[in-house]
């Protein structure tokens, strides 16, 4: 049987998922044109085309795999159609913000996508907010968390699932502050870097403490070593990191190889389950905001349902990125329906009415800047590993209360956004 004609039910593994001219090879798509767009085709005819935008390259690779895999099932679960339409994702790579830029260019004006979703890091999805701004195309981020996607840079097309910074450093501050005020800023030299720097710094100095250090360390730093050793100098209460991905893996394997992780404790907001599940049991220590984890046993029936689907498909647990770009698609999915369209204009109406009720809230986007509403949740690394992927102690779900969640996430006097009408 061809596996495309059934949304590839046997599922794609890693290399297939990352080689474009593999990933359609099955039914022959594109099969010799080597640097043909991934496309996951249904069927045939008038088909609905949505363009996928996760890295197949670089630092954040191993979370866009999961993010692809969890679009590619939300699709599934609806058998691969909408609106009795046959649905293509077309699938291409995010090297760079202008890479990704000049992609998202491609979807819409050369595979005629009705749709984006994708931006597996905040300057990514930065870039092609700005294209599916241009081209008045409904685009969901699922990943990314800089505060200016939903803020500043904000525009009636784009629609972020990931709760901003300032969020997750409301939910995951207190319990630093906690451990001590004496805090050291360790973060990536890019937007979600710099935001994490100045919303933790903000943070810290209005209750009283300090930052002793703070150092803006490059994408795909090798060796952490120098500034481990600055760390270690400054005698830190915590240090606070902001560096994500495969960054995040190689800085904590050397922070154990050094000593340092039964020393000072180490926090960090939005973080992966595969960027631990890289460090391995050994190495993995912190206190962490996670959006979403397949063993919290207060997932709802669906989320359950669809982690058992993932883990029999790919024989691995589904992660937080898994449940991201299902849970992002399942939006998109649902608003088409909603829209009885996909006539962009119909299509953001239907984004900006869609509504689920999940653990007691009603998680939808905000009209006045289309950030999804959802708790998070704060976990600790537990002390005795046993499975190879059950890493995280979940210690709480926040904010709890809705007056808690429009604190946290700021009301719309506060927002930065001025959106645009259409």
């Amino acid at each position: 049987m061809d596996d495309t004609k059934t949304g590839n039910a046997r599922g794609l593994s890693r290399r297939q998922l990352l080689t474009t001219a593999a990933g359609v090879g099955a039914a022959g798509i594109g099969a010799q044109l080597l640097g043909a767009p991934f496309v996951n085709r249904a069927w045939a005819a008038d088909p609905i085309r949505i363009g996928m935008l996760w890295a197949k390259t670089g630092s954040i690779v191993d979370q866009a795999e999961y993010l692809a895999q969890g679009c590619q099932l939300a699709l599934e679960q609806r058998g691969n159609k909408i609106l009795d339409r046959p649905v293509d994702l077309v699938w291409l790579d995010e090297p760079s913000p202008q890479g990704a830029q000049q992609n998202a260019e491609r979807l819409i004006s050369e595979q005629g996508a009705v749709a984006l979703i994708g931006g597996a890091m905040s300057s990514l999805a930065l870039a092609e907010s700005a294209v599916a701004n241009k081209h008045k195309v409904p685009f969901i981020a699922p990943n990314a968390a800089a505060d200016s996607l939903t803020g500043s840079a904000c525009n009636p097309y784009t629609f972020r699932g990931q709760p901003p910074v300032s969020v997750h450093t409301k939910v995951l501050a207190p319990y630093c502050a906690g451990i001590g005020k004496k805090w050291y800023l360790l973060t990536a030299a890019y937007a979600f870097g710099q935001d994490i720097a100045d919303n933790f710094r903000h943070y810290i100095e209005a209750n009283g403490g300090e930052v002793v250090g703070a150092d803006s360390v490059p994408i795909g730093t090798p060796d952490y070593s120098s500034y481990i050793l600055k760390i270690r100098a400054a005698q830190p209460d915590v240090v606070i990191g902001g560096i994500s991905a495969s960054d995040l893996t190689t800085f904590l394997k050397q922070w154990k190889e050094l000593g340092m992780s039964s020393k000072i404790p180490f926090a960090e907001i939005a973080v992966g389950n595969t960027d631990l599940w890289g460090v391995g049991a050994q190495a993995a220590a912190g206190l962490y905001t996670l959006t979403w984890y397949y063993k919290n046993p207060d997932n709802p029936a669906d989320e359950q349902e669809m982690a058992e689907q993932y883990q029999k498909k790919y024989n691995r647990p589904a992660a937080d990125k898994t449940w991201m770009g299902w849970f992002g698609m399942r939006s998109l999915l649902s608003s088409i329906e909603a829209a009885g369209s996909t006539e962009s204009g119909k299509l953001v109406k239907a984004l900006t009415e869609w509504k689920v009720r999940r653990n007691g809230i009603d998680v939808t986007y905000r009209d006045f800047d289309h950030q999804m509403i959802n708790r998070l949740l704060v976990a600790g690394i537990k002390p005795k590993i046993t499975d190879k992927w059950d890493f995280f102690d979940v210690k709480a779900e926040l904010p709890k209360t809705p007056a808690d969640i429009e604190a946290a996430y700021g009301t719309e006097a506060q927002s930065a956004c001025k959106m645009p009408t259409i």
